[in-house]
């Protein structure tokens, strides 16, 4: 929670230094339309990394039993976890930074270099240093999704978009599928066998393209909708 704190302190910061604007820049006060993208980045998300999860369990005969020990509490605590670790990674890959990029850059550089520190990021928090094709790897497979996310914030400037992609895909990995920092949660994947050759290659490619593809469709949907209601106003 101090590590979030520190991040917005430091983003109001950042915002006023560079933009005299304040923290209303990032798009935080509630509306419907905002509260509408973090729902759907929140469902499309976590029901693409479901089907990527189970699918993978079908196709390698993994089986998939609920952790007994799995608790209520555990839930609320590894959810709050999740979510605290989201908030603090979209406030410094798509928050002031990204802001002030967009203002400075324009719109597809600093999505790009938002997306590329992002992946770097996660060989940190991944420790992956030991191992180049894990760190190429990691790097497409986060990078691709700090691009999206960072789109997702340019072109509805705000957060609540990428925050929900974010959320989706991070809660369903590590609460109910047990693949993350926190270990044995909801479901425990026991005698599976390895995912290789050509269905390694489509899962990755499911990874990079199936999220991002329906984000894009989205999105251009949603600036198509705005640009109605622009012209309709204007008569």
């Amino acid at each position: 929670m101090i590590g979030i704190l520190i991040a917005f302190s430091v983003s109001w910061l950042l915002l006023w230094l560079f933009d005299k604007r304040n923290l209303s820049a990032l798009g935080l006060s509630f509306t419907k339309s905002r509260f509408r993208n973090l729902l759907f980045g929140f469902l499309i998300s976590a029901i693409c990394c479901a089907v990527y999860f189970l699918s993978i369990a079908t196709i390698t005969k993994t089986n998939l039993s609920i952790n007994a020990n799995f608790t209520e509490k555990m839930f609320l605590n590894s959810s709050w976890w999740t979510l605290k670790s989201v908030f603090f990674e979209e406030l410094l890959f798509r928050g002031a930074l990204l802001y002030i990029g967009i203002q400075k850059l324009g719109v597809k550089i600093a999505c790009i270099l938002s997306a590329v520190l992002f992946g770097v990021y996660h060989w940190f928090s991944y420790n992956v240093f030991d191992d180049p094709v894990r760190m190429i790897y990691v790097f497409i497979i986060t990078g691709t999704g700090g691009l999206i996310f960072a789109y997702a914030f340019a072109l509805t400037k705000s957060l609540y978009l990428p925050i929900g992609l974010h959320l989706g895909w991070n809660l369903v990995t590590i609460v109910i599928f047990s693949q993350g920092p926190l270990g044995q949660q909801f479901l425990i994947s026991s005698n599976g066998q390895k995912l290789s050759g050509f269905l390694s290659v489509v899962f990755f490619l499911y990874q990079i393209l199936t999220l991002p593809l329906i984000t894009y469709w989205y999105l251009k949907r949603q600036t198509a909708k705005a640009l109605v209601a622009t012209k309709n106003n204007n008569r």
